[in-house]
């Protein structure tokens, strides 16, 4: 099963002069890309062609993707490659590990493609990858960014048994375009997910993440935050969707830095702890500007 077939008649937007991407200029770029090379590592920076991996390499960050770079979902916004996917490595969580202490990073975030393929989804490769991480540094922030699991409690457990920091699932879009964007998922599973995780650690922070410019009205977006309160979520990041191919779903409209600082600013009256609201933001963009605290 896999999202609506894209119409490839739907009009795409003209891409605005807000939005710019820098070149690398920064050596730091060319080490960071030289270590994840070095350690065989997948990021979602390139994989999934974000926009801000010049920028994020060059300040030496930037987010793991584990359990390879094949994905066995067919998302319309997504670049990362469709696939049978490989076996899991092994050695995967150590090399991560080497990678974080290598960078000198204190917020570390992962992420990974889903794997239906596997029974618990890829949970225990994140369960393994978070301890090495507290193996080599405990006072390391850990940040997941995981699939949904299809909701079954057993896995999100065996993530959050590991202690991550915070656990951030993304709802994508608005619960009219998901069927449309996401393959497989759906709205009131991932919901579901968000509100398991905090049901099963009260300790740990929620964190979701929308693309706005699918086509969403704005009625549908303040229910998606309103919804996204209502299960305890404490952290969103609001960004443009950006086509990746001319096979991918087009863009609808361009939102403007205005209306981002907008919908961030209804976010917070909502009650979101904090708010990443702009047309290049992505889940994992500046993702140390939060700080969790202990609870």
């Amino acid at each position: 099963m896999s999202c609506a077939k894209i119409d490839p008649t739907l009009h795409q937007a003209q891409k605005p002069p807000w939005i710019k991407v820098r070149l690398p200029s920064n050596p730091v770029f060319f080490s960071t890309k030289a270590l994840i090379s070095d350690l065989r590592l997948h990021t979602v920076c390139e994989s999934a062609q974000c926009p801000n991996r010049w920028e994020c390499w060059s300040q030496g960050t930037a987010t793991m993707m584990i359990a390879g770079d094949r994905c066995t979902r067919a998302c319309g916004f997504c670049a990362v490659t469709t696939a049978k996917p490989y076996a899991l490595e092994e050695d995967e969580p150590q090399r991560v590990a080497e990678a974080v202490r290598r960078m000198k990073l204190k917020h570390v975030v992962i992420t990974a493609v889903a794997r239906d393929d596997l029974k618990d989804g890829g949970a225990a490769h994140f369960a393994r990858t978070i301890a090495a991480i507290r193996e080599m540094d405990p006072s390391v922030i850990v940040e997941v960014l995981v699939p949904d699991f299809h909701a079954q409690d057993w896995c999100i457990r065996i993530v959050l048994n590991a202690e991550p920091d915070i656990y951030n699932h993304n709802m994508e879009t608005v619960e009219r375009l998901t069927p449309l964007v996401r393959s497989r998922a759906k709205y009131r599973t991932s919901l579901q997910v968000l509100r398991r995780a905090r049901e099963l650690s009260p300790k740990v922070v929620t964190k979701s993440g929308v693309m706005l410019g699918l086509g969403e009205k704005e009625t549908e977006l303040f229910q998606t935050m309103d919804d996204l309160r209502e299960v305890g979520c404490e952290v969103l990041t609001m960004g443009q969707y950006l086509r990746p191919t001319p096979k991918h779903l087009p863009v609808v409209e361009y939102i403007t830095p205005d209306q981002f600082n907008y919908y961030g600013d209804i976010a917070r009256k909502k009650g979101f702890l904090y708010v990443a609201s702009g047309p290049l933001v992505r889940s994992s963009y500046h993702a140390a500007d939060f700080h969790p605290v202990v609870r």
